[in-house]
């Protein structure tokens, strides 16, 4: 099975046991727990948008030490959306794959309402386009995550998670 992953955040470090914790749950361990269990081929993952000013040295090691494709915010910016798409396309090829939108991807100016707020993000525009270039992949389901509406009094962030859920099932459905 594929992944492409949309975020701020990689893999997190494993910790010393594989006792689960509240310290060691993160939103990116079910990723790493699926490649540790053989359910994700890690040279089938691209993560994009990575960036963050909270992470450890080893923070994004197990995403490189496994063979994932790490795009951090910097080279998105740097080769922008239609070369981060035909990376997407290359790195999946024909595999099964799941799309994982994360909303901290996006700059907080777009998607308030998450609990992971991290300026320096991709616009809406940029996801859209992004989902939209995956049309013809072999796509098997997809999520939009970390949306915590309290966080967002304007209803911004409720609006851009329906938009997005939108594009991936108009990807799945083949439309």
């Amino acid at each position: 099975m594929a992944l492409l992953a949309w975020s701020i955040s990689t893999p997190t470090p494993t910790p010393p046991t594989k006792l689960i914790t509240a310290r060691n749950i993160t939103t990116a361990r079910p990723f790493r727990r699926a490649v540790e269990e053989g359910l994700l081929d890690p040279k089938k993952v691209i993560q994009i948008g990575i960036r963050g000013s909270t992470s450890g040295d080893d923070y994004h090691q197990f995403s490189h030490d496994s063979g994932m494709r790490v795009v951090y915010v910097e080279e998105f910016f740097e080769i922008g959306d239609d070369a981060v798409i035909a990376e997407s396309r290359r790195v999946v090829s024909d595999c099964p794959a799941y799309v994982s939108l994360d909303v901290d991807g996006l700059d907080p100016v777009y998607a308030p309402g998450t609990g992971t707020p991290e300026v320096g993000g991709y616009t809406t525009h940029d996801a859209q386009r992004m989902l939209r270039g995956l049309s013809g992949c072999n796509l098997v389901g997809g999520d939009v995550v970390e949306i915590f509406p309290p966080l967002d009094p304007s209803g911004n962030t409720a609006l851009v998670n329906a938009s997005l859920m939108f594009e991936i099932m108009c990807l799945l459905a083949g439309a």
